[in-house]
């Protein structure tokens, strides 16, 4: 049963589509034979009828649309309109000149109803109202209808490049989707089109118009021959016998072609709103303070002598008990407004707290102050939020993983010119940025000084100032680096995202990367994970590297060396240890980068001999110990880094490991190497000494 509701179902709906695909060539081929074809008279008045009901039908549709696009199709019903009315003059034209002379019902019952009740059965009478609706149908609507479609497609046509420029900048400031940027499109594109086709389409009635009064003249010249020379009519009763049905068919075909003109006017001298016309004349045209002041100049015209004073007088009470009934329906609304505005709201039962109380906080979160929403506002020409995008992007080709999308949101508890970065909703960041000027940092070796607003670079520490864009020139000159407020923040987070990078990457990233490394090489990554090792594991060796400035792109090379040791360690310490020293080459190549010889830092031997026995001892160092190895380290690394070389430590590989723990609690730029990390085509040289004679 169920089987057979759906096939009736299907096939009614596929019935529906097939009626609607043919109403059009069913139309197109009934005009046609109206034209070619002789019809009975009952016919003509089924089809007059039917033009009569359709314009009537086009005027309420009109009428009730909100906007001009919810009848798009109106031009399209107004050449077939158009088309129908032409034919149907021709159809009535062969009626009345071959059947004209068996009298007044020859041509139909509306015809000569049109003839003769409705002019009385004077073809003058007729004559001249005709002419009157053919000049109103083409002087008046027609021709204001036309105009106002011509000048609206032209407007719509000089402002579609606003409109879509409005929708790219919604769509990039993400205050629409692309489903409504799409829809919105399509609307401009359609309005473009309609009055466009409305320009043109005025034209068939105007046409239609003129055809009207040529069908009536050769009407009624054509019916005095034959009437006079094939039927023997003298001329008066000739005259009379097809005016009167010349008149009747003109006026049957005009007032249908009236009411499509008025429907016409109507669609394109609307405004947009969420009214229909009814609803607009309503609401703006019965004012109260209106209606009293026509009221009162009714009143005294109708009181002036000579003039039909019932009629003005009846027309100012009617005005006036109007005006008197809005004014006591608008007070009656505001006194119930008041007394609902008075009373106190109905204690409403507090709701229980459900999940969607829960706030999670964003992983990444900038809040900038209210002078600093333009850098973040696209619609403003911002170009923070594309720095912001390409830092990601990089962030993610040098480290090896994507970083959470930065959350952006204005603060206004924070001071105009100060924006806060965020991780895990606590602040990880602080500084400054001053819109329209330039930061112009100073690296150490400039030539000049620089009037501004002293301060310093909030990536790296560096002393900086703030200038005017007309310095700018003059502090490159000097030596300055020159960025603007954009490029300050993008380098501070890009800064603090290398620098949190271990909390940045979960288990959530960790998986995209192995689902990413698994496309090539499943197997190695089912190895692993989890019958090696779990993926806690590997997210704990994974955020050590980071930890450490080391970039986890080769992620096959991790891999591999946990498929060969885990089994045998699991510690994920060690487990680093040993992915280190197979990453050796990449981690030497990112500190010497073409270079054959490596200078770098190295302990001394008597130091490293006293930390080698304490680490074999109770594996702490003591205090004394540790404050020494500690400001020796500062001493050898300030000396390392004035003669402009990486600052790079190696030490043994039992020493790597807790060294790199210890100094860079202070020393965070200071990169521990062990020799096992060392390529054996690399030449390593000793630069600074740590622990040797200063």
């Amino acid at each position: 049963m169920r089987s057979l509701t759906q096939l009736l179902n299907q096939r009614d709906w596929m019935g529906d589509v097939q009626m609607k695909l043919l109403a059009g060539p069913l139309l197109i081929l009934m005009i046609l034979g109206m034209m070619i074809l002789p019809l009975p008279p009952f016919v003509l008045d089924l089809l007059f009828t039917f033009n009569i009901a359709l314009a009537i039908l086009v005027l309420l549709v009109s009428m009730f649309a909100a906007k001009p696009l919810d009848f798009a199709a109106f031009p399209a019903v107004l050449l077939f309109t158009t088309l129908l009315r032409l034919s149907l003059n021709v159809a009535s034209t062969r009626v009345v000149l071959m059947k004209g002379h068996e009298g007044g019902d020859a041509a139909g019952k509306v015809i000569e109803a049109f003839g003769t009740f409705l002019v009385g059965g004077n073809f003058a009478v007729g004559l001249v109202v005709f002419l009157i609706l053919v000049v109103i149908n083409f002087m008046v609507i027609t021709k204001g209808a036309g105009r106002i479609a011509e000048v609206g497609a032209r407007f719509m046509l000089d402002a579609m490049p606003g409109k879509q420029m409005a929708i790219d900048a919604d769509l990039n400031a993400g205050l629409i989707g692309e489903e409504d940027a799409k829809k919105r499109r399509e609307e401009v594109a359609q309005e473009a089109d309609f009055y466009g086709s409305m320009d043109g389409a005025s034209k068939f009635v105007r046409g239609d118009a003129m055809a009207g009064l040529v069908i009536m003249v050769v009407n009624v010249i054509g019916g005095l021959l034959i009437g006079m020379l094939q039927h023997g009519m003298s001329f008066a009763d000739a005259g009379e016998t097809y005016t009167l049905l010349t008149i009747g068919d003109g006026l049957v075909a005009q007032i249908p072609a009236l009411v499509i003109s008025t429907a016409a006017g109507v669609t394109v001298s609307r405004v947009n709103t969420d009214q229909d016309v009814g609803q607009q004349m309503i609401s703006q045209l019965f004012n109260p303070q209106v209606m009293i002041l026509a009221a009162v100049v009714m009143g005294l015209l109708g009181i002036i002598p000579g003039m039909p004073n019932l009629v003005f007088l009846i027309f100012t009470l009617l005005l006036a008990g109007l005006a008197w009934f809005l004014i006591k329906n608008k007070d009656q609304q505001l006194v119930e407004q008041d007394m609902a505005a008075a009373e106190p709201p109905p204690a409403q039962e507090t709701p229980e707290a459900s999940w969607d109380d829960v706030q999670l906080v964003d992983t990444l979160g900038l809040e900038v102050g209210h002078r600093l929403i333009p850098l973040v506002d696209s619609r403003q020409q911002g170009e923070l939020l594309g720095r912001i995008k390409s830092v990601r992007k990089k962030f993610a080709q040098d480290v090896g993983f994507l970083p959470p999308v930065v959350h952006i949101r204005d603060n206004l508890e924070l001071d105009p010119n100060i924006y806060v970065l965020t991780l895990k909703g606590a602040e990880i960041g602080r500084a400054e940025a001053q819109p329209g000027k330039w930061l112009a940092i100073d690296p150490g070796q400039v030539s000049g000084e620089l009037q501004g607003t002293p301060t310093q670079d909030p990536a790296f520490g560096l002393p900086a100032v703030w200038i005017d864009s007309g310095q700018r020139e003059h502090a490159q000159v000097y030596g300055y680096t020159v960025v603007d407020a954009s490029t300050v923040i993008a380098t501070h987070l890009n800064h603090l995202l290398h620098r949190h990078s271990p909390e940045m990457l979960g288990r959530q990233e960790v998986q995209k990367l192995l689902d990413k490394l698994g496309d090539e090489q499943k197997s190695l990554v089912e190895e692993v994970v989890p019958k090696a090792i779990s993926i806690t594991v590997l997210q704990r060796i994974l955020q050590h590297l980071l930890d450490e400035d080391v970039s986890i792109r080769d992620m096959r090379t991790i891999l591999d060396t946990l498929a060969e040791y885990a089994p045998q360690q699991q510690d994920a310490a060690e487990l680093t240890s040993l992915v280190r020293v197979a990453l050796g080459r990449a981690i030497t190549q990112q500190w010497f980068a073409g270079q054959e010889a490596l200078s770098v830092m190295g302990l001394d031997t008597q130091l490293e001999q006293i930390l080698l026995q304490a680490m074999n001892g109770n594996g702490a160092m003591e205090p004394g110990l540790a404050d020494t190895l500690m400001s020796q380290t500062e001493q050898a690394l300030a000396r390392h880094e004035s003669a402009g070389e990486p600052p790079v430590l190696v030490v043994q590989h039992s020493l790597r490991a807790v060294l790199a723990r210890f100094l860079r609690r202070r020393l965070r730029h200071l990169v521990v190497m062990s020799q096992a990390e060392i390529p054996d085509d690399r030449t390593l040289r000793v630069a600074t000494v740590v622990g040797g004679q200063q």
